[in-house]
C-alpha cells in the first residue's frame, strides 16, 4: 500500500510542469554556481601566489633587518564553493610588523564594491532560498489540493491508513525534489575533480555534510508545506500562508534578530578600535621622541665644560650604553602599544563574541538561519574565520620578530644606512645602502592559515544540525496530527 502511494505522487510530479521547471531551474543555477565558485577559486588562488611572489622579492631586495616587515595573505579555501560566507568581507591580508597592528585589510568587496551590492551565486543560497521555494511549490496544494478536485475522498474510500497517507506524501515530495537534484550535483562534482580543485584534508566529508544539511534543511519546507495543506481548506490559502512564512522565515527573522542583538549589546565599530590603537600609538611614540631629545640634552649637559678630546673620549666611553637605553625605550613603547593594541583588541572581540552569541540565539528560531550558519561553518566561511586568522597572525607575528630580531644581531645591525665594521685582518670598512648585500630570506618562517580538524567542524556544526532535524520533526508531527482531524470531504 505504502509503496502503490508513493509511486502515484511520483507519478504526478514527475508528469506536471512542476517536475520539469525544477529540473531545468536546479540544473542551471547548480552548475552556474558551481562554475562561478570555481572560477572565483581559482582567481584568488592566482592572485594570492602573485601576492605572496611580490612580496617575497621586495623583501629580497631588503638591505638591512632592522624594522623588517612582511604581509600575511588569507589563504584561499576551495569550500568557499560552497558557501563564500565572510571570505569576501574580512580582507585579503594584514601587515606583520614591529609598528603595525595585526589587521585584515583589502576585502574583496572594497575593491570591486558592485560585489558586495549583488552578493555571489553559490550552493548555500541556492539551498537556502531556491529550494526551499520549490519545496513549498511542491507541497502546498498536497493535501487541499486533492480535496478540491475530489481525490482525496475517493482515495480514503478504499482502507487507506492516514498516516500511510501522509508519509506517502512525505517520501513522494522529498524524491521528486532529490531526483531533479542528482544530475547537476553530479555535473557539478565532475567540474570540480576535472578542474583540479583539491579536495583533501576531509574537504570531500565536508562536502557529503553540506548535501546532508542541506537536505534536512528543504526537507523542513516539505514538511511544512504538507502541514499548512492540511491545516487549510483551499490550495490559494495555504500558498498564502506558505509564502508569507517563507519570507519571514528566510529574509526577516535572520536580520530582525541581528538588528536586536546589535541595539541590546553596544559594540564599538572597527573604525572606532583602531582610531583608539592609532591615537595611543602616536602618544606613546611622541613621548618616546620627547624622551630622546631629553636624554640628549642631559648628555650635552655631562659634557659641558670639557675639552673636545675629552668629549670624544666620554663619547666612546658611553655611547654603547647610549645605544642600549635609546634601545631599551624604544622596545618599551613597542611593548606598551603591543599590551594597549591587545586589550582593546580583546575587549572589541569579547563584545562582538557577545553580541554575536546572542544575535544566533535570536536568528536560530528560523530554520534558515540554522542552516546557513551550519553551512557556513562546514564550508569554514563563518563568521569565526576573521578571528581564527588574527589569532594565527598575531602568532606569526611574534615569531616573525624573534627571527628578525636575531637575524638583526648576527648581522652586526644598522637600518639600511651607513654601516661601520670593524676586523681584526680587514681593519674598517664602511658599508652604504648601495654596496651592502641584500638579505637572506631562505630561513624566514612562513605564515600558515588557520586550520580545524573534522571533530571541530562537526562539533561546531551539531547544534545547528539538531535544531534542522528537530524543526523538520516538529512540522512533520505536525502534519501528521492535523491530518488525522482533516475532512477529506
Amino acid at each position: 500500500m505504502f509503496r502503490t502511494l508513493v509511486i502515484k505522487e511520483l507519478k504526478v510530479y514527475f508528469t506536471s510542469p512542476k517536475f520539469l521547471f525544477t529540473f531545468i531551474a536546479c540544473s542551471v543555477l547548480i552548475i552556474l554556481s558551481v562554475s562561478i565558485g570555481v572560477q572565483d577559486y581559482q582567481g584568488d588562488l592566482k592572485r594570492y601566489q602573485t601576492a605572496r611572489q611580490l612580496e617575497r622579492q621586495m623583501l629580497e631586495e631588503r638591505t638591512s633587518w632592522a624594522f623588517l616587515g612582511t604581509r600575511a595573505f588569507i589563504v584561499p579555501d576551495p569550500m568557499q564553493i560552497l558557501s563564500s560566507g565572510i571570505t569576501n568581507d574580512i580582507g585579503r591580508f594584514s601587515p606583520v610588523s614591529a609598528t603595525d597592528a595585526v589587521g585584515l585589510r583589502s576585502s574583496a568587496y572594497s575593491n570591486d564594491p558592485i560585489f558586495a551590492v549583488f552578493r555571489l551565486l553559490d550552493l548555500n543560497f541556492i539551498f537556502l532560498a531556491v529550494l526551499s521555494l520549490f519545496a513549498i511549490l511542491f507541497t502546498y496544494d498536497s493535501v487541499n489540493g486533492e480535496r478540491e478536485a475530489g481525490t482525496l475522498r475517493l482515495t480514503f474510500s478504499n482502507p487507506v491508513p492516514r498516516v500511510k497517507y501522509i508519509v506517502a506524501k512525505f517520501a513522494g515530495a522529498w524524491l521528486g525534489l532529490v531526483i531533479p537534484l542528482l544530475i547537476p550535483l553530479l555535473v557539478s562534482a565532475l567540474i570540480i575533480v576535472l578542474t583540479g580543485v583539491p579536495l583533501a584534508d576531509g574537504r570531500a566529508v565536508r562536502l557529503v555534510l553540506f548535501l546532508g544539511v542541506s537536505l534536512v534543511y528543504f526537507s523542513f519546507f516539505i514538511g511544512l508545506g504538507l502541514l499548512v495543506s492540511s491545516l487549510t481548506r483551499r490550495s490559494s490559502v495555504s500558498f498564502l500562508v506558505l509564502l508569507v512564512a517563507w519570507v519571514s522565515l528566510t529574509l526577516i527573522i535572520p536580520r530582525i534578530g541581528v538588528m536586536a542583538a546589535g541595539k541590546i549589546i553596544a559594540v564599538p565599530s572597527a573604525a572606532e578600535v583602531n582610531a583608539r590603537i592609532d591615537t595611543f600609538s602616536k602618544d606613546r611614540w611622541k613621548s618616546y621622541t620627547d624622551d630622546l631629545i631629553r636624554l640628549g640634552r642631559e648628555r650635552r649637559d655631562l659634557m659641558a665644560g670639557m675639552t673636545e678630546a675629552e668629549k670624544e673620549a666620554f663619547r666612546d666611553d658611553n655611547e654603547w650604553t647610549w645605544m642600549e637605553e635609546n634601545d631599551r625605550l624604544r622596545k618599551a613603547v613597542q611593548s606598551d602599544i603591543k599590551d594597549f593594541t591587545r586589550r582593546v583588541q580583546e575587549d572589541h572581540l569579547n563584545r562582538e563574541a557577545q553580541r554575536e552569541r546572542l544575535a544566533f540565539r535570536l536568528t536560530r528560531i528560523s530554520p534558515a538561519s540554522a542552516y546557513q550558519l551550519s553551512a557556513m561553518n562546514i564550508a569554514g566561511t563563518d563568521t569565526g574565520l576573521k578571528s581564527r586568522y588574527q589569532q594565527a597572525i598575531e602568532d606569526y607575528r611574534e615569531t616573525f620578530l624573534q627571527y628578525t630580531e636575531r637575524k638583526d644581531r648576527e648581522s652586526g645591525g644598522g637600518m639600511g644606512g651607513i654601516n661601520i665594521n670593524f676586523d681584526t685582518e680587514k681593519g674598517l670598512s664602511v658599508q652604504t645602502p648601495r654596496d651592502r648585500k641584500t638579505i637572506d630570506i631562505v630561513d624566514m618562517p612562513l605564515f600558515q592559515p588557520p586550520l580545524r580538524s573534522g571533530r571541530e567542524v562537526l562539533s561546531d556544526t551539531l547544534t545547528d544540525l539538531a535544531l534542522l532535524v528537530l524543526y523538520a520533526a516538529a512540522v512533520l508531527g505536525g502534519a501528521f496530527v492535523a491530518f488525522l482531524r482533516y475532512d477529506v470531504r
